[in-house]
């Protein structure tokens, strides 16, 4: 009992009438920030901090985490409607979410989109109220090496949410790691592709990457089709899943909330990386992975169920070990320092008011949000039924508004015209931007740790594989790339046997007749991959 009392405690705190409303206040808030592209979390929790100066530390904590984990269903959005995506979290959402909208379902993916999320940070609260304990010791257990394996199978994942081909995919990642070079060195000092410039230097922020090749790129894009037929969004009747829809994504709503919370909790993984392991998962377990991308419910409801379950978890790291694992977190960090308030393993016993008291108000912040997300979905779904003549120029303007207010850069304004232009040549050329962003998300994470190792291994390499965590990624990792390899040993080995079994043709006539007859039945019996060619070629013989 004495274990339960403090959580019960907790449930007292959270009930008292200012917190309550500050809870109201943060989710709206957050959900509101999430609509608004380029001015994430971050950005407003950083502008609110000194409105919590007036506020006793877990009221102010309340706000702060409502608008932290608000937002990741705001960021849907966006990116359903406008093909936005204010939060890399959001970045996985715009595949499907956005295919949806377009066949007139936006209503049906952002009610999938607000029961995952409901369900994501349920069970996420629930798994880490009894899990906390357990799961920070092993969380204590991770360094650069174990950051940097969790780096790579992230990367490795891209190539698995694009709908292109994998050669593309692998193309669009490098120049996302490229870009997650730029600025000064952190070890060194040494600037790298800034050309001189100073506004380079602290290198290249996500809002104007992403921004850019989504949000001005896809309107380029359109422009260019505008002589195509069009025809207005379809109107959207009721905003609430069908019974055969919930069925279809409640599979994808429970792998998303324990992708989520799992890799949530483990700082440099959080909601992007969640996000994209979810919809991997799920486009791998498919019966039929092409509906990917073209307006699949799963892929909305696996990565936003992941996001949400993942921003709940990742106050674990936060809460007991003192560890921010994302932008946002170090920012409540920030803010827990300011009110006097030290994170780390000894705020369960210190201070368990305020340890509870914000664990059990995201029960509450994530029903106020399915309250409020479903009735306003109505709202937001009007933006369909303005022409596109018109939407493009408005949300040009948001866009570059919302651009500017991160940073007041006018800098800023200037990558994203970059990026949007960069985002149009690989829409018209068959590039998905998605592994690009993503790629640059987790670029600098993983050089960052990969050379933390090597300088806490000596240089050794075998350093990683020699750690049992890292090692066990690793395993994971190469399991991984060489699967693919070995299916495709297997295949051209299954074709060379077929091809000796019958090595005169399919009709097993001699071969003297078959010389003069282009070699044409020799390719029925070839893998799927030599029929193209040899067709082909048959083709051209004979013309003459």
């Amino acid at each position: 009992m004495d274990s339960i009392s403090p959580v019960i405690d907790g449930f007292g705190v959270v009930m008292q009438p200012e917190n309550l409303l500050y809870c109201l206040i943060g989710v709206l808030v957050g959900m509101l920030v999430g609509v608004l592209p380029g001015l994430g979390p971050a950005a407003t929790i950083a502008i609110l901090l000194p409105l919590t100066f007036a506020v006793e530390p877990v009221t102010a904590i309340i706000m702060l985490a409502g608008i932290f984990y608000g937002a990741q269903y705001g960021g849907t959005i966006t990116s359903v409607l406008l093909r936005l995506p204010g939060e890399a979290s959001s970045v996985v959402t715009v595949f499907d979410g956005y295919a949806l909208a377009r066949q007139g379902k936006a209503g049906t993916a952002l009610g999938i989109a607000a029961i995952g999320s409901f369900v994501g940070g349920t069970v996420s609260i629930i798994a880490l109220t009894f899990l906390a304990p357990l799961i920070a010791g092993f969380a204590l257990d991770f360094g650069p090496p174990e950051y940097t394996a969790l780096a790579l199978l992230g990367i490795l994942l891209v190539a698995t949410v694009s709908n292109g081909g994998r050669l593309k995919a692998v193309v669009a990642a490098c120049i996302g790691l490229l870009l997650a070079t730029v600025g000064r060195d952190g070890f060194t000092g040494a600037e790298r592709f800034t050309f001189d410039s100073l506004s380079m230097a602290d290198g290249i922020d996500f809002v104007p990457i992403a921004m850019g090749v989504f949000g001005l790129g896809e309107i380029l894009y359109n422009l260019e089709q505008r002589d195509a037929a069009s025809r207005p969004p379809a109107k959207v009747a009721n905003v609430w899943p069908s019974r055969k829809e919930l069925k279809q994504s409640s599979g994808a709503i429970g792998r998303g909330s324990v992708i989520g919370f799992v890799l949530g909790i483990l700082p440099g993984g959080g909601a992007v990386l969640s996000s994209l392991a979810a919809y991997g998962v799920e486009k791998k377990v498919a019966k039929d992975p092409s509906r990917f991308g073209k307006g699949a419910v799963e892929g909305v409801a696996a990565p936003e169920t992941a996001n949400n379950a993942a921003a709940t978890s990742s106050f674990i790291p936060l809460l007991t070990l003192g560890i921010p694992a994302n932008a946002t977190i170090a920012v409540i960090f920030g803010a827990l320092l300011i009110q006097g308030v030290t994170p780390g393993p000894q705020l369960v016993e210190d201070n368990p008011e305020l340890f509870w008291g914000v664990v059990n108000s995201m029960y509450i912040g994530n029903i106020l949000l399915l309250i409020m997300s479903i009735p306003l979905v109505g709202l937001f779904v009007k933006i369909l039924q303005i022409r596109g003549s018109i939407l493009a120029p408005i949300t040009v303007l948001i866009t570059l508004i919302g651009v500017y207010t991160v940073a007041n850069s006018t800098f800023d304004i200037f990558l994203v015209v970059v990026f949007g232009l960069l985002g149009y040549l690989m829409k018209k050329f068959g590039f998905e931007p998605g592994p690009l962003v993503l790629a640059f998300v987790l670029g600098s994470l993983l050089e960052a740790n990969a050379r933390r190792s090597l300088i806490l291994f000596e240089g050794d390499v075998s350093g990683f594989v020699t750690r049992p965590i890292s090692g066990v990624l690793f395993a994971a990792f190469f399991i991984v790339v060489l699967l693919p390899l070995a299916a495709f040993a297997w295949r051209w080995r299954k074709a060379a046997d077929a091809e000796l079994a019958h090595p005169s043709g399919t009709d097993g006539t001699d071969g003297a007749d078959d010389d003069s007859a282009t070699g044409a039945d020799d390719t029925t019996d070839r893998g799927p991959a030599d029929t193209d060619t040899p067709v082909a070629h048959t083709t051209r013989k004979e013309q003459p």
